[in-house]
């Protein structure tokens, strides 16, 4: 029997199918561009190629074409009667993750893995940030992902990618040296792998190498394809490195090159966050405000993401209505998000709501207001998934907001009280608190 680049068995009788495969998903694992159209080839091989099909899905799901990957994952699903248990298990995961079933997906996740714990479109798909167990709403997210990892590592040795996923999850647990061990081990292994760089770009943010962070990142990016689907969001993050070392004419040149929505190679969920996220940052660091790409960004919000789903996305597109000024709306994201979590159909319950008024009083420069609100909210961040240097969005508002309210002491404590050795704070006015 064929197998994949794991040693994991394929039910496809076609070499050809199988060497498409596992090229798709290698391009998936390291997300560089092609993956769908190696996908593709491996049908055209083995039209009955459940797998292919299912890896197609997961693709198209990351692209935010969810129509198209509940087709493809359909297909998958009803050729899953002929294929061996670990594959008809992988596809039912994948049902239940895009069915938006999260708990009995977190359950099927660790089964799974136990049985089968080199298949590793599966483990990708739980184990980033925004992932499965990211996006589950639950506090010690961070915890659990690097605990998962560790009990897979004995399983993949030094493989490039997982060592890779390894580091990052190490540094999203404050495990710093043994992150940087690894995601030099992992880049020294195969420069081409977008999420090595990304880990590495993390890794620097969190041990404050600004300096490691903006030459490793300028210099990766150089051969990194402009499609590929993190060459903005590491954009985003070669951005955040300029804004703190004082380089605003850059960073600005970085926005305009790479995140903007008709320039940016994400799926609608990544070029709100990003264009959200960077122009929220560098208000906070004391930059303009540009109110022709706010509302740019949020029509298209609006229009592309018009229901809830991701935490993280969900929380920038709150960003881009509390700066259009949409709190009176009754479709606000704040307001349909209550209404799910009123019946329990929202991972993190009330907690984004919550941070809404407390961004709108922000907005408002009610800055008590805002106190009052996100004060009692610090420490819950996980729950809207993603990392923590995205998490520092809302910490920096509440640094703000300690700011405008001249209430120093409690900024003071506020910035004690950071994890330590993370990146400095860009925001306008900390300098009063030395």
């Amino acid at each position: 029997m064929l197998k994949d680049q794991y040693d994991l068995a394929l039910t496809t009788a076609s070499s050809v199918a199988r060497d498409a495969y596992v090229q798709a998903s290698g391009l998936a694992l390291t997300f560089y561009p092609g993956a769908v159209e190696a996908y593709d080839q491996a049908i055209a091989a083995d039209p009955r190629f459940a797998l292919a099909h299912a890896g197609k899905a997961q693709i198209l799901l990351r692209q935010g074409d969810a129509g198209a990957a509940r087709a493809a994952l359909a297909t998958a699903k009803s050729l899953a009667s002929d294929v061996s248990a670990r594959e008809a298990s992988h596809i039912a995961f994948f049902d239940l993750v895009l069915a938006g079933q999260t708990e009995a997906a977190l359950d099927a996740l660790y089964a799974h893995l136990a049985e089968w714990p080199r298949d590793a479109l599966v483990v990708n798909s739980a184990a980033n940030p925004n992932g499965l167990i990211g996006g589950s709403g639950r506090l010690g997210q961070k915890q659990k992902i690097a605990a998962l990892m560790d009990s897979l590592a004995p399983s993949y040795g030094d493989d490039f990618w997982f060592v890779s996923y390894h580091a990052m999850s190490l540094s999203e647990d404050g495990r710093l040296g043994p992150a940087r061990a690894k995601i030099e081990q992992s880049v020294a292994a195969n420069r081409n792998n977008a999420h090595a760089a990304h880990g590495f770009a993390h890794i620097c943010y969190e041990s404050g190498e600004l300096e490691a962070g903006r030459s490793f990142l300028s210099s990766w990016l150089a051969t990194y394809p402009r499609q590929g689907f993190f060459y903005s969001h590491l954009s985003w993050h070669l951005s955040l490195f300029e804004i703190q070392a004082g380089n605003w004419t850059e960073a600005l040149r970085l926005y305009h090159d790479a995140m903007p929505l008709d320039r940016h190679s994400g799926g609608p969920q990544q070029k709100v966050t990003d264009g959200a996220a960077f122009l929220w940052r560098s208000e906070l660091a004391g930059h303009p405000r540009d109110e022709a790409a706010w509302r740019t960004l949020h029509d298209f919000a609006n229009s592309a993401l018009p229901r809830p789903g991701s935490g993280l996305a969900d929380l920038h597109i709150i960003l881009t209505q509390a700066v259009m000024g949409d709190d009176t709306r009754p479709d606000t994201r704040a307001r349909q998000i209550e209404a799910l979590a009123r019946e329990g159909r929202y991972p993190s319950g009330s907690y984004l709501p919550e941070l809404a008024r407390g961004f709108t009083a922000f907005e408002r420069q009610d800055f008590p207001g805002a106190i009052e609100v996100l004060a009692p909210l610090a420490g819950q961040n996980e729950r809207i998934g993603g990392s923590r240097a995205q998490h520092d969005l809302i910490e920096f508002t509440l640094l703000k907001a300690y700011l405008g309210a001249n209430r120093l002491s409690e900024a003071r404590h506020l910035l004690g009280a950071r994890r330590p050795g993370a990146s400095g704070v860009s925001v306008q006015g900390v300098g009063a608190l030395q």
